[in-house]
């Protein structure tokens, strides 16, 4: 199913560097008419090229040549008339004159039109580079419109092009030089609203340079929050003294999206889809952005474009936002974690004084990350392992797996095992609140959370220690945790690892912190199906209570949760990126029907964590109510479901 990338805030655009000889403008014209085509062949939206990509950066005294500037203003005249005929902007590099003098410019066309002319402001006139030989500066602009032209269109610095029909999608435009300066124009730009920054660059290769320049576009798109659209001239430029490798980048909020291969002589294009919405949100919940203001006014330019769909998003997504997916990555990633929890909770030991902690386990994945940290935690400030008490607590769903796996682990590491059954206790409360223990309720299974936070509790209390919390951030987000059972703690350490990432840290722990029976248990650990084990186990002893077919697959949950919280995108907005990175697993009515839990689940469960314990941050998704998370308990998710139904209303009326 295609979508329109304008409902979902997103532009496609393009950054090409094209083939190219050096003065030939009409073979550059007929490389950037070629380009633009299959740009639109690809759907995109907006295309920008090269600086001097007319004519080629490296004419040298050709550019005073009355012929090659006449050819350059015909051929402007051509891609002018290209784009209304493809519906695209098009942002194409020329030697522009005016007033007696010659400008190194940009020159951006939308719908049959010049929309505006925008001049390079710092021209490089040392080593290899001796542009003022040629060109005026725009700092020597006498005159804010090209009278030449039949249109008059802006001609200038102060220039922002306002596509219509994209609330938000604003573009400023820089040339080369002007990105490398210690304050670039495009920083004023984004103070200024801009959210696309682009820039048309002829930048030749030396050794080093490549990084350099990657690291220096993803470094101005995120200080900008911003997207930035980075076309450099090719190998066609001349080799007399240097190189062009047509390395073109587009980058969004330190992210490269897309880059060319360089050294590529043939025509070269990077193209992405950038989200304005999540632009925009960036810089919603940044109020150091919100205090930045642009030091010059800037004139609104009004741009058209037309709408396209399409029916896949050219833009890296992964179903598992919070999991890297290069292994390197995900192991560096894992390792900052467990030093991020591991610290955490050395400093509260060390602040209360407390020689002790207490962890429940059950075999289970959080609660053993829990005691993995909680052991390293003890190692790094050189106390002894025996003076972790591990709590395991079998009830009426534990199986033989689990409560094998808590037992083994916490023998191989060295800690205090006691196993209590809270069999006799919950009987007895069973009795003393008039519950039969044949009704399998809601009840029957959060008396056994309770009856296992308050031996936790009242065990601590005996030692003078701390109850290590297990919960982790997926939990925490659906509200799967009994209050005041499972719930609370004095030291909740997985508070923002969501599940999916929970099981990577655990085998992480099992390859690279602990080995031999240790690291076995925990790769069975890894294995076993997430359960809270509160139902008697099946005939077969295994277990009959798997959390994922109850509440929906942590996979999705933590999917949505990444792109709610994280990026606040809207529910339909979330449903089209879901269906479209899990459509091999997921039908699109699954997704909806999960989506619609979350959203439910995670209105109606703030309460729970309004009154959290504290627990370490480690990413960029946290609900702690004393942090990044106010929400008020007694929210409405009306809204938010109603715009569910409506998209899935609009998918049912498109399948009808």
């Amino acid at each position: 199913m295609s979508i329109l990338l304008r409902e979902i805030g997103m532009i496609r655009v393009a950054a090409v560097s094209p083939s190219l000889q050096v003065a030939d403008v009409a073979f550059n014209l007929a490389a950037i008419e070629e380009a633009t085509l299959q740009a639109a062949d690809q759907g995109a939206q907006l295309v920008v090229f090269p600086e001097l990509s007319m004519t080629g950066y490296s004419c040298g005294d050709l550019f005073y040549q009355q012929s090659l500037l006449e050819q350059v203003r015909e051929g402007l005249s051509t891609l002018t008339t290209l784009s209304e005929q493809t519906g695209m902007i098009l942002i194409v590099g020329a030697p522009v004159r005016q007033s007696g003098r010659l400008f190194n410019a940009a020159v951006v066309m939308s719908h049959g039109r010049i929309c505006g002319v925008v001049p390079k402001t710092y021209l490089p006139n040392t080593q290899e580079f001796y542009e003022e030989r040629w060109f005026s500066s725009a700092l020597d602009l006498v005159d804010d419109q090209l009278a030449w032209l039949e249109e008059a269109p802006p001609f200038g610095t102060d220039l922002l092009f306002d596509i219509d029909g994209m609330p938000d999608c604003l573009f400023g435009v820089e040339i080369c030089e002007d990105a490398w300066v210690a304050s670039p124009p495009s920083g004023a730009m984004a103070a200024a609203g801009a959210t696309l920054l682009i820039n048309l660059s002829a930048s030749p290769e030396i050794l080093g340079k490549c990084e350099y320049r990657r690291a220096l576009v993803q470094a101005q798109s995120a200080r900008c929050l911003a997207a930035y659209i980075y076309a450099s001239a090719g190998p066609g430029e001349s080799s007399t003294d240097l190189v062009f490798s047509g390395h073109s980048l587009i980058a969004e909020y330190g992210q490269i999206l897309d880059e060319t291969e360089r050294f590529q002589f043939a025509s070269q294009i990077a193209i992405a889809d950038i989200d304005i919405q999540r632009l925009v949100h960036e810089r919603l919940r940044n109020n150091s952005f919100a205090a930045c203001h642009a030091e010059q006014d800037f004139l609104l330019v009004p741009v058209e474009v037309t709408v396209r769909d399409a029916d896949k998003l050219l833009r890296p997504m992964t179903r598992t936002p919070f999991v890297p997916l290069g292994v390197a990555e995900r192991q560096a990633r894992c390792e900052e974690i467990f030093a991020i929890q591991t610290t955490g909770l050395m400093k509260r030991l060390m602040h209360t004084g407390s020689r002790k902690t207490v962890v429940g386990i059950s075999g289970g994945l959080d609660s053993t990350l829990a005691l993995l940290v909680t052991v390293r935690a003890f190692d790094r400030l050189g106390r002894s392992r025996d003076d972790i008490l591990a709590i395991t607590m079998p009830g009426f769903g534990t199986t033989d797996r689990t409560r094998g796996n808590a037992e083994a682990l916490a023998d191989e590491l060295g800690v205090s095992l006691r196993t209590i059954s809270i069999d006799a206790a919950v009987h007895q409360h069973f009795a003393d609140i008039g519950q039969d223990p044949g009704t399998h309720d809601v009840t029957y299974e959060n008396s056994q959370a309770r009856e296992r936070t308050q031996i936790l509790m009242d065990l601590a209390n005996q030692v003078g220690g701390l109850v290590i919390g297990t919960g982790d951030l997926s939990e925490l987000a659906l509200g799967l945790a009994t209050y005041n059972g499972d719930h609370m703690s004095m030291y909740g350490v997985n508070a923002s690892i969501p599940k999916t990432l929970v099981r990577y840290l655990i085998e992480w722990c099992a390859e690279a912190e602990f080995s031999g029976r240790a690291a076995e248990v925990l790769r069975d650990i890894c294995a076993t199906p997430v359960s809270p084990e509160l139902l008697p186990p099946d005939e077969s002893g295994e277990i009959s209570q798997k959390t994922e077919d109850h509440v929906g697959p942590y996979e999705l949950h933590d999917f949505f949760l990444f792109h709610v919280v994280r990026n606040q995108f809207a529910p339909r907005k979330i449903l089209v990126m879901a269906a479209r990175v899990f459509a091999e697993d997921y039908s699109h009515d699954e997704i909806l029907k999960w989506l619609r839990v979350f959203y439910s689940r995670f209105f109606s469960q703030q309460f729970k964590r309004s009154c959290l314990p504290d627990g370490p941050k480690v990413g960029t998704v946290s609900l702690s109510p004393r942090g990044d998370w106010r929400m008020p308990s007694d929210a409405s998710a009306a809204l938010w479901l109603a715009d569910l139904e409506q998209a899935a209303a609009g998918k049912r009326k498109k399948g009808s």
